[in-house]
């Protein structure tokens, strides 16, 4: 079964390459397509040979698949398949290319890279490979920021580049530091199943520094503040099909990386001691987005602040612990799923619209049902309304939250959820059921005594503008998944005990 490892590493990395060909235009635009199908293929066969509690191993024990990382590779791959497939890019023409251009295939490329070292920070046994893993999607994914060569898009890439790689950095250190904690052992590793192996003897004091600074650095790629500030450029200015990547699952990539070191030091210093950091993250972060999102402009923007908002939740989830795991698991598909459609329904928005500002989109329910139809939807279940999974995550975190004795931070967390909830409703009313736009200037013209405007108004647009069938998949997905117990539920709780077992 050791393919089942290789496969997602393996295969994307060859599909990128084949992407360089300049006779391979078909394969190209499929590239990203086939990739995360195959991923998603990887996952599920994982799940099922996994369920018994059996680990899969490859390459010596540095590929390592329990059902937690199986879960979260099929998730990468589910999620990756609305973006790719929902996001599909024109056929390129053939001939010279303009000034300035990217080369052939270089996008193409770039998003099997990604997809490739997301897997390997999932299946990696050890904290340096997964360490290294997460870089290599700041690379990545630094140059499809700046994809567009525009001046917001390189300023983006460029902010990108100076804070996520700082973030990394002060990770690494941590790493090197759990890796000094492990020297006063007979066998020194950064496996963290041997890590977490509680006859280890391991030095406190390490730990607790070693643990604080890597918890520190991935909460910068997950996007929690105050590490934030680079998510909003990044995902406003990525082309859309990026932005869903980036927001529907390298954010949560970077919070299982906060899992595994969670798991590491909960073992030896106990659980304390991270959750309070975690739950200040959590708190930190709602606050920001809620104040952030009340007055928002753009709604490419308004999604990401979003994602800071939800990747909160999930952060006060891992910090109340083991009985809100699979609630957090639950919101990191749903989560995905959602927000992906989103992305890519903007970045088809914007297409047609010309603008990705929010008060030059109006009436969209009546001028363009083909895109505010699954818009709305989609709103719909990231406002955490049921049946959406987004909900009973939230429900399940909340509740397990109290019991925990969490109650206050629970009680200021849906406060500012509160605040969030009436920011995002107030745009998204305005988007999708303001006047149109010929309506609005006829009021315009009318109150001010300067008559009818000329011409008639445009039909409704009743087109999608791109592959309607992964939006309705994902979006039908995201609702109908919280009400199957069998199986995801026993794969969300042996994805949780997964994780406990090594606690």
């Amino acid at each position: 079964m050791t393919y089942l490892l290789l496969l997602p590493l393996v295969l994307p990395l060859g599909l990128g390459a084949c992407t360089l060909f300049p006779r391979l235009r078909r394969l190209r635009r499929y590239s990203g397509v086939i990739a995360s199908a195959v991923i998603l293929g990887a996952g599920v066969a994982a799940i099922g040979v996994s369920a018994g509690g059996d680990a899969l191993l490859g390459l010596g024990g540095i590929l390592r698949a329990d059902s937690l990382s199986s879960y979260m590779l099929a998730v990468v791959g589910a999620v990756a398949l609305v973006a790719t497939w929902g996001g599909l890019r024109p056929e390129e023409p053939a001939g010279p290319l303009p000034a300035g251009s990217p080369p052939r295939g270089m996008y193409a490329a770039l998003v099997c890279v990604f997809l490739s070292s997301m897997s390997l920070a999932l299946l990696a046994d050890n904290l340096g490979v997964m360490w290294v893993a997460i870089e290599a999607t700041t690379i990545a994914t630094a140059f499809l920021v700046g994809h567009n060569r525009t001046r917001r898009s390189l300023e983006a890439a460029w902010k990108y580049v100076v804070l996520a790689p700082a973030g990394v950095a002060i990770a690494f250190l941590g790493i090197v530091l759990i890796y000094a904690a492990s020297t006063g052992s007979e066998t020194p590793t950064l496996s963290w199943i041997g890590l977490t192996a509680l006859p280890l003897d391991l030095d406190p004091g390490l730990v607790r520094v070693g643990a604080a600074l890597a918890v520190l650095g991935f909460a910068t790629k997950a996007g929690l503040a105050p590490m934030h500030s680079w998510l909003p450029d990044a995902h406003s200015q990525a082309p859309s099909p990026v932005s869903a990547l980036m927001s529907g699952v390298l954010l949560s990539v970077a919070l299982y990386a906060i899992l595994r070191v969670q798991a590491v030091a909960d073992a030896v210093i106990g659980p304390e001691f991270l959750s309070a950091l975690l739950v200040a993250g959590a708190l930190l972060s709602l606050a920001v987005a809620a104040a952030l999102l009340i007055r928002q402009r753009d709604f490419k923007r308004m999604l990401a602040y979003s994602s800071i908002e939800h990747m909160g939740v999930m952060a006060l989830g891992a910090a109340i612990g083991t009985a809100a795991i699979p609630a957090v698991l639950l919101y990191v598909l749903s989560h995905g799923l959602i927000k992906a459609s989103l992305f890519v329904l903007a970045g088809r928005l914007l297409a047609v619209e010309g603008t990705s500002t929010i008060a030059e989109v109006r009436g969209l329910l009546a001028r363009r049902p083909g895109i505010a139809v699954p818009w709305l939807v989609g709103m719909t279940g990231l406002l955490g309304f049921a049946p959406f999974g987004i909900f009973f995550a939230e429900v399940g975190v909340f509740f397990a939250g109290w019991d925990a004795g969490l109650g206050a931070a629970v009680a200021a967390a849906l406060v500012l959820l509160l605040v969030v909830f009436a920011g995002l409703v107030r745009l998204t009313v305005g988007m999708v059921f303001g006047p149109r736009g010929r309506e609005a200037a006829a009021e315009t013209a009318v109150a001010t005594g300067a008559g009818e405007p000329a011409g008639e108004p445009e039909g409704p647009d009743r087109a999608a503008h791109g592959p309607a069938l992964p939006i309705a998949l994902a979006l039908a997905a995201a609702a109908i998944i919280p009400f199957l117990a069998d199986p995801i539920g026993s794969v969300l709780s042996d994805a949780a005990a997964a994780l406990a077992g090594v606690r």
